[in-house]
């Protein structure tokens, strides 16, 4: 489970970047890297080991 969320997070943020330089989704790809940055945290917080 714990890959998937990372695997998650790293399509976020991917699109994000993406998203970025094309201007096609405007606000939509912000709240996807917030939503990227919010899997990383709980699992940080988690504190399960990789």
């Amino acid at each position: 489970m714990s890959s998937l969320l990372y695997l998650i997070a790293v399509v976020l943020v991917i699109g994000w970047v993406f998203g970025f330089f094309v201007y096609s989704l405007g606000g939509l790809i912000h709240i996807l890297l917030v939503l990227a940055v919010v899997a990383v945290l709980l699992r940080l917080i988690g504190g399960r080991p990789v």
